[in-house]
């Protein structure tokens, strides 16, 4: 007789292996001029941080098909110990072209992390108490916000730097025992068929668009060697949706664009995605250049959206037995369109505290959508197809990301400080409030699928 899944562990396991992604990213940028300090090689500095998220964007939607194909548990365990052999390996890196290297590996088994406890929240969890399970997911991204700068310069500062690489293997090996433990699966023993011919399609074309979206920041206009990349993206994108239509186990299957909740979640978590990292970016790049602050007035003044975010989850969650998904998305993103236009009226005046409350609005802002979405993608499917539905929806939120630092940053003066950063910002943010109002648009077409095509057990 099979043992029943132990679901108070499968979440600490899961909230674990959450942790270590959300603060990945905020300890290594903090980090950075210490290892380039130590390694030299600052041409590289950027990469370092561009190489991981390539490789996050790839592999994120291949671990969500593979834990379709072989369970969440296998997958899950093949990418936590990929990243800990990243993790170890830029660890212990002499120069920057070996860090550069050995975080391609690291982002590589960070799609398992990224992907896979949203697929298992899925299918441990009730309707009810996935958007719970949700929150407590977001909340970890929260503390993760706020440890992840301290945490940092207390390591590099007191110890060494590597050590923010070494941190990541006690913490990945308690969450693998734990999962290990507590999961139970059924997985029915068969050959199964992997999508080679998409994958590595798949991996050309963000390879080269991503490459190409870099190349177009740093040179701010379209050489034949952007053109080039671009091109090979478009082609190689057109031959994966050929493959993908053909295939008999797709790592994209293409019949998940017919379910309006995932359609919609996709083009709304891409907009989103790219108002969250341009924001997160750029107000305290208004701090710093604009109000003529130093980086801690930075810190401070996002630090609002931290907490206030875990709490839009935690009400969502509430809201969801009450009230529609698509009412819910709706809410959150209105709230995101009035923060937007806050910042829009931002000015050389603007202080500290009133910064305190636009982040905190914001903030709740994206936890009160994002996680009704989660849990509209979690719920629009079965099983067997939940991996790469959820696969679907991170990619187009790291998408979003990837191309909303890459467009702001063409939008940017090239002066740092004054009123060319201002105008230039200003721009940004009337970007960012078209984006919201579209996603707002978008989304409106969910009250118009019944909830019952929502998987609710």
């Amino acid at each position: 007789m099979q043992k029943e899944t132990n679901k108070k562990l499968v979440i600490v396991a899961l909230l674990i292996a959450t942790f270590l992604t959300a603060i990945e990213g905020t300890i290594v940028s903090t980090a950075m001029p210490r290892i380039v300090e130590d390694l030299g090689g600052s041409h590289l500095y950027t990469w370092v941080i561009s190489i991981y998220l390539l490789a996050l964007v790839i592999s994120t939607p291949v671990f969500g098909k593979l834990a379709d194909l072989y369970g969440r548990k296998l997958m899950f365990t093949i990418g936590t110990i990929i990243f800990l052999i990243g993790s170890m390996l830029s660890g212990i890196s002499q120069t920057m072209e070996q860090l550069v290297i050995f975080r391609l590996i690291q982002g590589i088994g960070a799609g398992a992390l990224a992907t896979i406890p949203f697929t298992i929240i899925g299918d441990v969890f009730e309707f009810k108490m996935r958007a719970k399970m949700q929150g407590w997911m977001s909340s970890v991204w929260g503390i993760a916000g706020i440890v992840g700068p301290l945490a940092g310069g207390v390591i590099v500062d007191q110890i060494t730097w590597h050590w923010i690489f070494f941190m990541n293997l006690p913490f990945g090996i308690i969450s693998l025992f734990l999962l290990w433990t507590a999961l139970q699966e059924n997985i029915e023993k068969k050959k199964q068929i992997i999508d080679y011919a998409g994958i590595i399609t798949f991996a050309i074309c963000m390879t080269a668009f991503l490459y190409a979206l870099t190349l177009l920041k740093d040179n701010k206009q379209l050489t034949g060697n952007i053109s080039l990349l671009f091109i090979i993206a478009i082609i190689t994108l057109g031959v994966f949706f050929w493959i993908e239509a053909k295939g008999k186990e797709p790592m994209l299957p293409l019949s998940l664009f017919k379910n309006r909740f995932i359609t919609i979640s996709n083009i709304s978590g891409f907009l989103l995605g790219f108002i969250l990292v341009t924001v997160t970016f750029y107000i305290p790049l208004w701090v710093q250049g604009v109000t003529g602050l130093n980086a801690t007035y930075s810190g401070i003044a996002m630090m609002p959206m931290s907490l206030t975010w875990p709490i839009g989850a935690m009400v969502s969650g509430r809201l969801m037995s009450k009230r529609s998904i698509g009412s819910i998305t709706l809410t959150g993103i209105a709230v995101v369109i009035v923060s937007c236009i806050m910042l829009v009226f931002f000015n050389t005046e603007t202080t500290i505290p009133w910064m305190l409350v636009v982040t905190g609005v914001i903030g709740f802002g994206f936890g009160l959508s994002l996680t009704a979405f989660t849990v509209a993608v979690q719920s629009a499917v079965e099983w067997k197809i939940r991996g790469a539905a959820m696969g679907s929806n991170n990619l187009m939120r790291n998408l979003g990301q990837v191309i909303g630092i890459a467009i702001s940053g063409l939008l940017l003066s090239d002066e740092l400080k004054g009123q060319a950063l201002e105008s230039s910002l200003h721009s940004v943010f009337i970007l960012l409030t078209v984006l919201a109002v579209v996603s707002f648009v978008v989304t409106s077409l969910l009250l118009k699928e019944k909830e019952t095509a929502l998987v609710t057990e």
